[in-house]
């Protein structure tokens, strides 16, 4: 079971589009199947019955337009979300955990999504999602835009005639943000560094931590 974070809490333009988080969802879901173009399709939802996608957007039309186009949607849902609602976040979640008897996914992926989080709530709302997170994922794959695009995403702000992010100016954990997000989730978070594996077209690093309580979730499953 699989969780995407595709977006939330941002007070600006999304930074993927409708396309991007409906084929980034389905090319992940073949992947992981080992399904080829073309195969699988709404008539075989047994295909991934033992796998299962959640990915979530702060955006309603951006969600509604790809529940509409999923090829597999039995298998992977769409939900509006915002994240950084704790109330909205943690009804949702337990409720669908719960469908499947579990009490956390087995992976989530935080693709390019944690200065949005940063920039519209501040330190403390990076530190806030993604401890989150963490509680609720074994693995978590983390793809964090480096500091180069906190300052691009301000100027195209102001160019645009617009206030500046709310936090931008006052910001602590800044500079090296793959260096910064890694301590975040080791020191404070319970988690550790799997693997780096090196660096995106965009220059952007994708980190696998694991759950030090992964232990702790295996002894539920075999106990259930």
């Amino acid at each position: 079971m699989g969780i995407l974070c595709a977006g939330g809490g941002a007070q600006t333009p999304q930074p993927l589009s409708f396309s991007s988080l409906q084929e980034l969802s389905v090319a992940l879901y073949r992947h992981l199947l080992g399904l080829q173009e073309g195969e699988g399709s709404q008539e075989q939802p047994a295909a991934g019955e033992e796998l299962n996608l959640l990915c979530c957007d702060i955006d309603p039309e951006l969600i509604q337009r790809a529940q509409q186009c999923s090829p597999f949607p039995a298998s992977i849902s769409f939900a509006n979300l915002d994240i950084m609602d704790p109330r909205a976040r943690e009804t949702f979640l337990s409720s669908h955990l719960g469908r499947f008897g579990r009490s956390a996914f087995d992976i989530g992926f935080c693709m390019s999504v944690t200065m949005w989080i940063h920039l519209n709530h501040g330190d403390s709302g990076l530190v806030e999602f993604l401890s989150f997170l963490s509680s609720l994922c074994r693995y978590l794959l983390v793809e964090p835009q480096p500091w180069k695009c906190y300052r691009a995403a301000a100027r195209r702000l102001r160019r645009l005639g617009r206030s500046d992010f709310e936090h931008f100016r006052s910001l602590t954990i800044n500079g090296d943000m793959a260096e910064r997000v890694t301590q975040i989730l080791t020191r404070d978070c319970a988690m550790e560094l799997v693997s780096c594996f090196g660096s995106t077209s965009w220059d952007r690093s994708l980190l696998l931590f694991r759950s030090n309580h992964e232990g702790r979730e295996t002894s539920e499953q075999e106990q259930g």
